[in-house]
């Protein structure tokens, strides 16, 4: 008697939360789509490799598309973005690092925006960009462009940051998962053909920020590898 009690009882149990997760997935469904991501492929160029000591030479962030849980939206150009040269902060450099990007440090101490100015400039075409949608970061990878970035506008800009503390995107993270690859192994030169960008990438913040969002967009709309395998074999 107890046991047929138990089973009785375990089974009126899963007839609820079935019940209860077909209404929640109903209401879902219906319910009006308030939250759709907004998101900006950013890249940066410095003279070192962590802000404060050293500085945010120059910026760029470029407008990728849209993503409302059902339908991703990709921008018909990558026309829509924002560009900004600074002045450094401090007297620290690597040579290395300006050779790489190629900027001119000694004409930014006397060309270059004030980072308050940058900052809150770029703050501001965020969020006018984004309009009701909740922004957010991508960069491949994003580990060091999110770290200067976030860094400046905490720093510099009285709105903070538009992406929050954690509005992020890593695409090399979503290359890894959708290619069944290690993060190890999942950086640009393991792209297969059809995700790689038109852009090509010059260390200037523009071009680079450009090609990330083709990438990026390439990405989320790709299947992936293992949804393929998993069709092959049914």
């Amino acid at each position: 008697m107890e046991a047929d009690e138990l089973r009785h009882s375990e089974s009126s149990a899963k007839n609820v939360f079935t019940a209860v997760w077909q209404m929640q997935q109903s209401s879902l469904k219906l319910a009006p789509e308030k939250h759709v991501d907004a998101y900006f492929s950013a890249d940066v160029e410095t003279d070192g490799p962590i802000p404060g000591p050293y500085s945010l030479l120059s910026f760029a962030i470029v407008y990728a598309g849209s993503y409302d849980g059902r339908r991703f939206s990709r921008p018909s150009d990558s026309q829509n973005f924002i560009y900004r040269e600074l002045k450094p902060i401090s007297g620290e450099f690597q040579t290395e690092a300006l050779r790489i990007n190629g900027l001119d440090r000694s004409r930014l101490l006397v060309e270059g925006m004030s980072p308050a100015d940058a900052m809150s400039q770029a703050s501001r075409w965020v969020r006018e960009i984004a309009g009701d949608r909740t922004p957010v970061l991508v960069a491949y990878p994003l580990s060091f462009d999110w770290s200067w970035l976030y860094w400046y506008f905490i720093q510099y800009c009285e709105s903070g940051s538009p992406f929050g503390y954690s509005r992020c995107f890593d695409i090399k993270t979503a290359l890894a998962v959708k290619s069944g690859l290690p993060i190890s192994e999942a950086g640009r030169s393991h792209l297969p053909p059809l995700l790689r960008s038109t852009h090509q990438n010059t260390h200037h913040a523009v071009d680079d920020a450009k090609a990330q969002a083709e990438i990026f967009a390439n990405i989320f709309e790709w299947e992936g590898v293992l949804a393929r395998v998993g069709k092959t074999s049914v």
